[in-house]
């Protein structure tokens, strides 16, 4: 499936809830946000339903998210019901971490294929002033659970609002330490992250070569979204920059995203979409639904 500049669309975000058990700052106010009541959300079913009119519209990787999709009971469940659709490829997930050591082993019975680990520092101190929370046990020990389930990729995801160089080299050296892909991401400048840009990539690649020699960009594709993987002349794994701001992907991006009320967005960034639960809920028929995801999903905007 292809928009109307041409970008092929095979890749979904689908939000589970739109609650979590962190209060980042640069994501939500200290005491969270209003609360999208139980029967707004879409069930299992009506999201598998949706995935199914994808499939058949070349959408072949979903990717589960939140909120933070580990607070959704049976998380496993969704999971295994996506996986058994015919196309599906890949389905991942991005979780903080700290319910993952609890729920790691139904994920990787259920087929999960990667996590993506959200974790801007090692500091304990940092942590709990960043998240407002003293959850960085387990979100190590949710790491070193789903390091014993090799099939699963592993990556970690650092938005750098710690700007101290030592805090940055740390979580990179967790990609020497371990199997896991680490990739820095620029701040976008979207609701509360207006407020904590921290530091450039441009800036940290920069930090990134005074320490460990030239970059050399890797040209092999890792994952489904827009991270450019670099080899340092000194460091035995790549380091993956998405760099939303200072060099946009606009031109290359293969995704749609579904919140977890059913509104179909075209890009993060702009409220245009569809709401899907209302042509579930209705009564539409799954070709009436196929036919004007369609016609949404070529208005994707430049």
């Amino acid at each position: 499936m292809k928009d109307r500049f041409g970008r092929e669309i095979d890749y979904l975000r689908i939000s589970i809830t739109d609650r979590c058990n962190l209060r980042c700052v640069y994501c939500m106010p200290e005491n969270g946000v209003v609360q999208i009541p139980h029967e707004e959300i879409l069930t299992y079913d009506e999201i598998t339903r949706i995935s199914r009119c994808m499939t058949g519209l070349g959408i072949r990787k979903i990717k589960l998210t939140g909120g933070e999709p580990l607070i959704r009971k049976n998380c496993a469940t969704l999971v295994r019901m996506l996986k058994e659709l015919p196309g599906i490829e890949k389905v991942t997930l991005t979780t903080n971490g700290v319910l993952l050591e609890e729920q790691i082993a139904d994920l990787a019975e259920a087929g999960l294929d990667d996590i993506n680990i959200s974790l801007d520092t090692l500091n304990a101190a940092e942590f709990a002033k960043v998240t407002r929370r003293e959850s960085l046990d387990r979100v190590l020990e949710g790491i070193q659970a789903a390091l014993q389930y090799p099939q699963i990729g592993l990556k970690i995801n650092c938005v750098p609002v710690v700007e101290e160089q030592e805090n940055l080299v740390s979580i990179a050296r967790l990609a020497k330490q371990y199997p896991i892909h680490v990739r820095f991401i620029e701040m976008m400048p979207i609701g509360y992250g207006k407020d904590y840009m921290g530091t450039s990539n441009e800036i940290l690649f920069a930090q990134m070569q005074e320490l460990y020699g030239t970059g050399i960009p890797v040209t092999e594709r890792k994952g489904n979204g827009p991270a450019k993987y670099y080899r340092f002349e000194n460091y035995p794994d790549e380091i993956g920059f998405i760099s939303a701001i200072h060099h946009k992907f606009c031109d290359t991006c293969n995704r749609i995203r579904l919140s977890s009320e059913g509104y179909l967005k075209l890009c993060l960034c702009y409220e245009q979409g569809m709401d899907l639960r209302k042509l579930l809920r209705d009564g539409s028929s799954m070709k009436e639904i196929k036919a004007q995801m369609q016609q949404a999903i070529a208005r994707k905007p430049l």
